[in-house]
């Protein structure tokens, strides 16, 4: 049969004739191809915009980035001006010391390390000028990657010559920043390296005090409970951001740096007319029991802070009292009675 027959027989068929019939799909790849640039629009303003990445996804567009949580941490945080748990109580701890003290920092790390305070962000940095050996360099450096537990400050080390005002005073532009909390810390507390401080108990003692212009710690003379009458003991006190803040811009602090520290940062207060909310810690803040003084007292239970640790024993006996190893986990790797 010729190739016309077979077509004609074809068009015969009914069938056949439905099929032909039967109109043909609208095309749709130039909707498709329309659609994904303009989800791809959508996507860039919102990057543009700060939109975060959830709202986004809401509209189930984005879905082809790949990211890991770190940078997805990092984009979201670059929105927030402010702590999103507010709520919790931040305190920067500085614990002046000097650069050769590299046991007693590692012996502090331990101790501060094991506690975790509920409901706070408490940071303990170790506080000193710069650095002057080559041994320095390196160790202090191994301990900055290790640890980044470090301020050093732009001075020559000293006591009672400066350092705490450099301490304080540097604090706001090294801490200040767009990206985090503002303020970065409600209170700032410069501490002595022979004083043992219960995080635990600090935080709670500061739930229900002010976040401005606070001055907390233990009033001199060691008799007093009026904290009014002169200054707060240099075993560990403790200021709000605002008063921090302050010290950076004053210029009472710059003409009044030389003299017992503590004394001299309670004339800053005073001449300043800072520090309207005061608080003493009172007695469970105090020094070590032996020698007995008028500032001592017995160990007891509700202490936040303990001074005047000169020797590993007082420290052992101290440690032993607030039984602080209790929370050791049993394990066949070792065995301590």
């Amino acid at each position: 049969m010729s190739e016309s027959f077979h077509f004609q027989k074809m068009m015969m068929n009914p069938n056949f004739q439905k099929v032909m019939m039967k109109p043909a799909k609208p095309e749709r790849n130039p909707f498709i191809i329309f659609s994904f640039f303009f989800i791809l629009f959508l996507c860039a303003i919102a990057s543009i915009n700060g939109v975060r990445i959830d709202t986004i996804m809401k509209f189930g567009g984005c879905t082809f980035f790949s990211h890991n949580s770190s940078s997805s941490d990092d984009f979201l945080t670059l929105n927030f001006t402010s702590d999103p748990a507010d709520d919790d109580i931040r305190i920067l701890i500085g614990i002046l010391t000097l650069p050769d003290q590299y046991h007693r920092r590692n012996f502090l790390r331990m101790i501060y390390g094991t506690q975790s305070p509920a409901g706070a962000k408490v940071d303990v940095k170790f506080v000193f000028c710069n650095l002057t050996k080559e041994d320095q360099k390196v160790l202090v450096a191994l301990e900055i990657m290790r640890y980044d537990d470090i301020i050093i400050l732009n001075c020559t080390e000293n006591m009672n010559n400066g350092k705490t005002y450099t301490y304080f005073s540097s604090l706001p532009e090294m801490l200040n920043s767009t990206e985090g909390p503002s303020p970065p810390y409600h209170y700032v507390m410069k501490a002595d390296d022979d004083t043992y401080l219960r995080l635990d108990n600090l935080v709670e003692s500061m739930r229900p005090l002010p976040r401005e212009d606070l001055y907390y710690g233990y009033v001199i003379p060691c008799p007093s409970m009026d904290p009014f009458v002169h200054y707060m003991s240099g075993m560990g006190y403790l200021v709000s951001w605002d008063i921090v803040e302050w010290i950076r811009v004053s210029e009472i602090p710059k003409k009044h740096m030389e003299g017992p520290e503590d004394k001299v940062f309670g004339d800053w207060i005073r001449e300043g007319r800072r520090g309207k909310n005061r608080h003493t810690a009172k007695w469970a803040m105090y020094n070590y029991p032996e020698p007995p003084t008028r500032c001592t007292h017995e160990l007891w239970p509700n202490t936040i802070a303990v001074h005047l640790l000169k020797n590993q024993e007082k420290w052992i006996q101290t440690l032993n009292y607030f039984n602080v190893t209790q929370n050791l986990k049993p394990s066949k790797l070792y065995h301590i009675p």
